[in-house]
């Protein structure tokens, strides 16, 4: 293993750093969510956000994609959507009499999948398969996606009619299954007193009232070589043997666990070391620890497991099993986690 130096470490951590202020300009608060957007980016995993409506989902991958220079879609999952409006199809050239393809939206860095779980299965397949395999095929030709690509798909958790709730196999394909909160009382204040600093547009004949979306900035605070850098420093950050076997353990905890019909798949500890490395780098070490585990288990854990239903039927949820399955974790030693290359 490459041992990080201080220099693409310092360039990576000068990166995040411009990045999160971009991003901070537009959107209140949220650190944690800009973290996990960060760490999907940077590991090439994908992302899940579950959140009630009007908490800025879309604003912050927009902002996100305007920060790096990066391509961005968002596609309106309804029960209507075909696969072909998401990975794109073949039109007939009434000119030449040929077939020629169009692409869809999935063709771009960054695709926010609005509201994933109101399309029906097969346009959920069309999609995941996509995301596993970074290609689409179109009749009968086979297209690479550009590069980086990133899904960030979310889900309403309250409104469930009309769904498609994603299965367990879909949902083990994100890397990360992130809750969102609501603002404090001060974030939501200073979301107040930045919107009435908004004002109105002249165009055309007549005039709008700008948004959010309006102060995004046209400049990119960093390149995609600097994506590309810390796509690169990440591999180079040390993850010790105890960590690994840690991360082994508290995912087969999860298959023998009572309370568990189904327990998480290798995806899982492999999730888990991606993402601790994304997080250390983000954070400016050269190497992970306890706090990096702790901090994503619950993101990479939650979305792949499912409870019994004697277990649903006794009131228990996916938050009191992880608690059990990390106990014996939380016990042990932390300096075990953080032994740094020697």
């Amino acid at each position: 293993m490459t041992t990080p130096t201080t220099e693409s470490v310092d360039r990576a951590a000068r990166f995040v750093r411009a990045v999160r202020e971009r991003i901070a300009t537009v959107v209140v608060g949220q650190e944690t969510v800009v973290e996990r957007l960060l760490i999907a980016l940077f590991t090439g995993g994908h992302l899940l956000l579950e959140g009630v409506p009007g908490l800025a989902k879309t604003l912050l991958v927009s902002a996100l994609a305007r920060a790096v220079d990066l391509g961005f879609q968002r596609v309106q999952f309804t029960v209507d959507l075909l696969p072909g409006d998401i990975t794109g199809s073949e039109v007939l050239d009434p000119r030449s009499g040929d077939f020629r393809v169009v692409k869809g939206p999935v063709f771009t860095n960054l695709l926010l999948a609005d509201e994933i779980n109101r399309a029906a299965p097969k346009v959920q397949s069309a999609l995941l398969e996509a995301m596993q395999e970074r290609k689409v095929t179109i009749g009968q030709e086979t297209h690479p996606l550009p590069a980086p690509f990133l899904v960030i798909a979310t889900q309403n958790p309250i409104e469930q009619s009309g769904t498609f709730e994603l299965p367990e196999a879909q949902l083990d394909r994100f890397m990360l299954c992130h809750r969102l909160a609501y603002p404090t009382a001060e974030e939501e204040r200073e979301v107040l007193r930045r919107n009435a600093r908004l004002r109105v547009h002249r165009r055309d004949r007549g005039a709008v009232v700008t948004s959010e979306f309006d102060m995004l900035g046209t400049e990119p605070a960093g390149t995609v070589d600097d994506l590309v850098a810390a796509m690169e420093a990440i591999h180079t950050i040390h993850v010790s043997e105890a960590f690994t076997d840690h991360c082994v353990e508290l995912v087969g905890r999860t298959r023998t666990h009572p309370a568990l019909d189904l327990g998480a798949s290798p995806r899982a500890g492999i999730a888990l070391v991606k993402a601790a490395r994304a997080r250390a780098l983000i954070q400016g070490r050269g190497y992970v620890v306890p706090e990096d585990l702790f901090a994503l288990v619950h993101d990479v854990l939650l979305h792949r497991i499912r409870l019994s239903y004697e277990s649903l039927a006794e009131g228990m949820t996916k938050e009191q099993v992880l608690r059990e399955v990390l106990r014996p974790a939380a016990a042990v030693n932390g300096q075990a986690f953080a032994a740094r290359p020697g």
